[in-house]
This record gives structure tokens, C-alpha cells and sequence, in this order.
């Protein structure tokens, strides 16, 4: 690894109680995007960063990462999801300072979060945020097995996201504000992979045998949770100063399409699993999102 990285890496992470320099973060970003760069000790180093006793240390190390993640080669989610050991973080607490008190429960959080970005990497051999969105997108050809094995992992991803849970007056910094934008911008195109995989599995619904149909009633149901956990998330980033023209607007789901729903799978269970001629053309092309 260059040294000029390396000097980076440390730079990014000091005990200074801003954000991650962006001039630190692109020579990151241009090292791990150069031709046949390695990417193990750079990892190493933001690693060990987080078992700094320092909340500024550790929450700009994850910061960093989470940005490498984004926008840097893919090599290096790989790397970080073929590791045995990620971020353990989950009894962070920084007492040496008033704020550290705050700030270690969105470490810990926000630790999750990226633990759970990189499991779902190896479970689903892609980064679901970046893969083609479309009426000819990976989620919206995906066949039924595929939507019933990935819609989980995504919705595991969702709600650890969610789950920062910070509400605008305890986005109190620059180095908070930081991770709270980049999660902002994972959540549009998470819960965007998220919405189509519904579509896609809602076209498929009234084909599908009794046990699919249960499971992916379960499916939509939590589906509706997240998305009104995710009104609320929008809700603060609104609050935080990101501007509305990048904030979506959710229309609500008719309340008709869940009751269709649950009708089709009480006639398979009355029928034994012989399926009816329905079809959920009429709702699948209603917007969810």
C-alpha cells in the first residue's frame, strides 16, 4: 500500500471533531480505484481505528469505510465481506466526554448498519444499491425463488438503516451529519431495489403455490412497516437540510391490496392449493413508491 494512502487513511481518522476531510476521502478513492491496488491493509488500517477508546476516531473510521464502500471499488466491499470478523462495536461507549454518551449509541448503530452491508454482500454476491434498477433491472427479473431468498436480505439491510433512528436536534455535527447523508443516499436506492423487488413479487403472486403465497404475504407486510418507518426517516432529512426536490415523495398503498392478498391465499387454503384464475396485473402496475 502507498504510503501517500496510508497518510490518508490516518488523516481521515484523526481525533480532530469534524468529518472526514473530502481530500483524504478522494485520495482513498483513488488509490483503491487504481489498477490492481490492494486493498487488505487499508482496510486493516480503518480497522483498527475503531478500536479507538475516541468516539471522534472510531465514528470517523466507520465513516470512511462507508464511504469507500460507495464510491470506491468493488474490490473492497468484497474484501470486507469475505472477512470472518467485522466492526465489533456493540458495547462502544466513550465516557471521556459529555457527547461521547450520544454519539457511541449511533456508533454502535451505525456499526450494524455497515456489518450488515457487507453480510448482504456475500449472501447476495452484489451490492444491491448499485445493480440496474428498471423495468429490465435485476430486482424486476428476478423469478420467484430468487425475490422470496433476496426481498429478506434486503429488508434485514432496511431496517438496520432505519434503525440509526436519529431524530434533527441529535445531528448535532459535522462528523454525525456526515454518516446521517451518506445513509440518506443508501436508503433511496435500497428502498428503490426494495420497491421493485415488491412489484415484481406482487406480478408473480396470484401464480404462485400456497407456501410462496404465505411467505410473500409476510413479505409485503413488513414491506408496509418499513415504508412508514421510512416516511419518518425522510421526515428528518428534511429537518436536516436536505433539500426536498432529492427527497421522494411515497404514495400510500391502497388498503384494497393487502385485502386482495390475504382473500387469494384464504381460497388456497379452503381449495388446497388449487390455484384460481385471479390475476394481480391491476395491482402490481399501481406505484408503491
Amino acid at each position: 500500500m502507498g504510503s501517500s494512502a496510508s497518510k490518508a487513511a490516518l488523516r481521515a481518522t484523526t481525533d480532530e471533531p469534524s468529518e472526514p476531510g473530502p481530500k483524504h476521502l478522494a485520495n482513498l478513492i483513488q488509490y483503491i480505484n487504481g489498477t490492481n491496488r490492494s486493498v487488505e491493509h487499508l482496510a486493516d488500517i480503518l480497522s483498527e481505528k475503531t478500536g479507538s477508546s475516541s468516539w471522534v476516531v472510531v465514528f470517523k473510521a466507520l465513516i470512511t469505510v462507508h464511504h469507500l464502500m460507495v464510491r470506491g471499488n468493488e474490490q473492497f466491499i468484497q474484501h470486507r465481506a469475505s472477512r470472518n470478523s467485522l466492526f465489533i462495536l456493540y458495547n462502544f461507549l466513550d465516557k471521556s466526554v459529555i457527547e461521547g454518551y450520544t454519539m457511541s449509541t449511533f456508533i454502535r448503530r451505525y456499526s450494524r448498519y455497515l456489518n450488515g452491508k457487507s453480510l448482504s454482500y456475500r449472501l447476495t454476491a452484489c451490492d444491491i444499491t448499485k445493480t440496474k434498477r428498471g423495468t429490465d433491472g435485476v430486482m424486476r427479473a428476478m423469478n420467484t425463488k430468487e425475490l422470496l431468498n433476496t426481498l429478506p436480505v434486503i429488508q434485514t439491510r432496511f431496517v438496520a438503516l432505519l434503525n440509526f433512528n436519529a431524530n434533527p436536534d441529535e445531528i448535532t455535527n459535522g462528523i454525525i451529519h456526515a454518516a446521517f447523508m451518506l445513509l440518506f443516499k443508501d436508503s433511496l436506492h435500497l428502498f428503490a431495489a426494495y420497491n421493485e423487488g415488491i412489484l415484481n413479487l406482487l406480478g408473480k403472486y396470484f401464480d404462485m403455490r400456497k407456501n410462496q403465497c404465505q411467505e410473500s404475504l409476510d413479505i409485503y407486510i413488513r414491506f408496509l412497516g418499513r415504508t412508514t418507518k421510512f416516511t419518518q426517516f425522510l421526515k428528518v432529512a428534511e429537518q436536516v437540510g436536505i433539500d426536498q426536490n432529492d427527497i421522494p415523495y411515497l404514495n400510500q398503498v391502497p388498503c384494497s391490496l393487502l385485502e386482495a392478498l390475504k382473500q387469494h391465499l384464504a381460497s388456497l387454503e379452503e381449495k388446497n392449493d388449487i390455484l384460481p384464475p385471479y390475476s394481480c396485473e391491476s395491482f402490481s402496475k399501481q406505484s408503491l413508491a
